[in-house]
């Protein structure tokens, strides 16, 4: 299976985390935001050590806290869904700084900052250290459907064509002196997007066409196969393992 592109969030680097096999780290990540998200939030040292956990895992990859610091920046709306709960949830109110707060908001924005930001930078930390196509090989590993792997494989193949398609269409709007300025230019952008619909819409039945051509049945063959050793489900597992342990020192104490 295809898209051998290299995404902005990959960091190409000679590490034991780029070695693992991909469906390991994604079975890791997905099972470490689960105990994250089962966590207490009352607990609050549980996430300074899931942060102290991750750090450990970003300095194993070689990856720059910087690098990952700025990719989550993409959770600035869920920052700012929290920073208003304390201001409209019922319940007891608190007073800070002068302002009146409720007491369940407080908790609740707090929950939802932990959990997400630990979510957050546990996702950028695989796609740093997973190229794209292991990530589609790790899902196809993992037995998820095949239709849906098939239908982000093909995303992410056309994803920059279609995108290079908006910008030559650009190009020709403001090579013809075209400048959207207000809403009466909203209509000529409406047909350009259109346009960009009819265009998208053949160009896939081209390729399914060409595809029925040479074979295609309905599913993609698999060009080479990524098999786990016992120990590198080990290792890869260390991360949600050792998170676990600490869930449930959370709930005891």
């Amino acid at each position: 299976m295809g898209a051998g592109h290299t995404h902005r969030l990959y960091r190409h680097a000679h590490s034991p985390v780029h070695a693992l096999p991909p469906h390991t780290k994604l079975a890791a990540v997905l099972a470490f935001v689960v105990v994250v998200v089962c966590t207490p939030r009352t607990a609050m040292w549980a996430f300074g050590l899931y942060a102290v956990l991750l750090a450990g895992v970003a300095h194993r990859a070689r990856v720059p806290g910087s690098f990952v610091l700025r990719r989550l920046l993409i959770e600035v709306p869920f920052v700012a869904f929290a920073v208003l709960l304390p201001f409209v949830a019922q319940g007891e109110r608190v007073g800070v700084l002068g302002l009146s707060l409720s007491v369940n908001g407080l908790w609740g924005a707090w929950n939802v900052l932990a959990k997400g930001t630990l979510g957050v930078a546990a996702s950028v930390l695989l796609a740093a250290t997973t190229e794209l196509r292991g990530l589609l090989l790790g899902l196809q590993r993992l037995r998820l459907p095949p239709l849906l792997v098939q239908i982000a494989s093909f995303m992410i193949r056309y994803g920059d064509v279609i995108t290079d398609e908006m910008r030559r269409m650009r190009i020709a709007r403001e090579s013809r002196g075209f400048e959207a300025r207000g809403v009466r230019h909203w209509g000529v952008l409406a047909k350009s997007a259109g346009a960009l619909f009819i265009r998208s819409y053949e160009r896939g039945e081209r390729v399914h066409l060409a595809m029925v051509s040479r074979g295609y049945q309905g599913s993609m063959p698999v060009i080479d196969e990524v098999p786990a050793s016992r120990a590198q489900w080990t290792r890869a597992l260390a991360l949600p393992s050792s998170a676990l342990v600490v869930c449930l020192l959370g709930w005891v104490l």
